[in-house]
This record gives C-alpha cells, structure tokens and sequence, in this order.
C-alpha cells in the first residue's frame, strides 16, 4: 500500500501522525497553512474518505483539489453526490482516483455515468436519509440499525430483514471512514465549528464519524469568540483547519426569471 508523501511543517509545529483519537493535537497545532500540509501523512491508496457537503453547497473544495493533487488511488468516497463535471468530487473522478462511490444522488455529473455505466467505477446506492442516518450511527458507535426505507426493492438485496410490530425493516450498517473532509462557514482556532444555512447537511456528522477530521473554514477566530450555544461540532472531533477565506461559491444550476 503506498502512502503518498507531503510536508510535515505547519504553521505550529511538527505535525503529529496520524493516530486518530488517541494522538490529539494541541490547540495551536490543529491550524495549518494550507490544505496540501493540513492533509500531510494523512493520505494512502484504498482509503475510506467521508466528504461533506450536497451538491455543491458546503463541499470542502479546496481539500478534494489537494487530495487530486496528491495523486492517492483506489478511494471510497462516501458523499451525498460526487459534485458536477470537474467540480468538487468530480474533479477526482476525472483523474480516476475514486474505485467506489457511497452515495444517494448521482445526477448532474456525466463522467460519474460514463464511469459507471463501463464497469470502471463502483456504486452502493444508498437512500439519503439512510445514508445520513448510516454516518450517524458510525459517529456514534452504533455497527447497525434497522429502517423500513428499501423493504422489498434492490435496497435491501442481500441485507437482513426483520420484523419489528408486524412490520418489516431491512438492515443497515452504520459508517465510518479513515477520514473526513468537511466545510464550515466559522470556526475558531480549536476546532469549534459553525455551519451555515443549509451548508450544514451532511458535515456535522461526517466529523464524527471518521478516524480523522481535517475541516476548511472560512472565517477562523480565536477561542472565546463563538458563543457556545452557536457551535454545531465540537473541537474534540477536528484535528487538522485550513483557512480558506476566499472559498469561492458555485452555483449547480442558476434559475432565473425576467423583471416584469
């Protein structure tokens, strides 16, 4: 298994390995000066990365264009959608660094069909508020659940189903990832963060669920500065902050209508 190599410099310190939960980082050393030295020693081929974000709101752009850059191979990638041509995971989709897609929506992106279509890339389609609730399981220690969501179609192929109240429920198992790649509107230099608007959807809970968190950040502030009722994720679950304050917003499909 190749792990790729990068910098180990950040901007407060030696960075640490990469040993999830038992190795944190300091305070000072969870801010890095950039997404390619925030990802440092992070990176291997085969991996299970969680990406944050649906459709291209709340993506961590930047992070997935550092992990293009990195040339890893073989990923699963667990994200509501893989982003559009070129854009967001579509940009690791073009360079076929992803094996397989853990997914809900899979539209707007014709090299993910194209992919797919010819065997070269592997899907588990997954229902969204499934797949939501999966990642949440996975954060909080639960290996499965049982829904109703997919009784008697493809979903629940090869799964266990149980009957529950005269009920059936189909089994699902919980997620979790080698690491997470998040986007938040706030955070401060602890690893406290705020989502906004509906940015938040699948990133709060992606931090939670992986072995590491690594989050690009907007508007990063000092400790004390984000009152305690604002913050959605707790700085226990971010090891690693790139300030991106220029994150550019796209916009997936403009609609407009004439002044009248």
């Amino acid at each position: 298994m190749r792990v790729v190599q990068t910098s180990e410099e950040s901007s407060g310190g030696t960075v640490p390995g990469a040993q999830g939960f038992s190795e944190r980082t300091s305070v000072s050393n969870k801010v890095y000066p950039d997404a390619k030295t925030a990802l440092a020693g992070l990176l291997k081929d085969g991996m299970t990365i969680l990406s944050g974000g649906f459709g291209l709101c709340g993506i961590p752009e930047t992070l997935i264009a550092a992990i293009r850059d990195s040339g890893v191979k073989n990923l699963t990638v667990v994200s509501n959608n893989a982003g559009i041509d070129g854009v967001g995971l579509g940009a690791l989709l073009e360079t076929r660094q992803i094996r397989k897609m853990v997914s809900s929506y899979v539209g707007e992106n014709k090299t993910f069909a194209q992919q797919y279509l010819a065997g070269e890339l592997e899907l588990e389609f997954t229902p969204q508020g499934t797949l939501a609730e999966r990642i949440r399981a996975g954060g909080a220690g639960i290996p499965a659940f049982f829904t109703k969501t997919g009784v008697g179609t493809i979903v629940a192929e090869g799964k266990e189903v149980r009957e529950f109240d005269g009920a059936k429920y189909v089994m699902e198992r919980g997620i979790t990832g080698d690491l997470a790649v998040i986007h938040a509107w706030k955070a401060d230099t602890e690893g406290n963060l705020v989502f906004r608007k509906t940015a938040r959807n699948f990133n709060p809970m992606m931090a939670t669920a992986s072995r590491m968190t690594v989050v690009e950040v907007e508007h990063l502030v000092q400790p004390g500065e984000i009152e305690p009722d604002q913050i959605h994720t707790p700085g226990v679950y971010v090891q690693r902050i790139v300030h991106v304050p220029n994150a550019e917003k796209r916009i997936e499909q403009r609609t407009t209508r004439p002044r009248g």
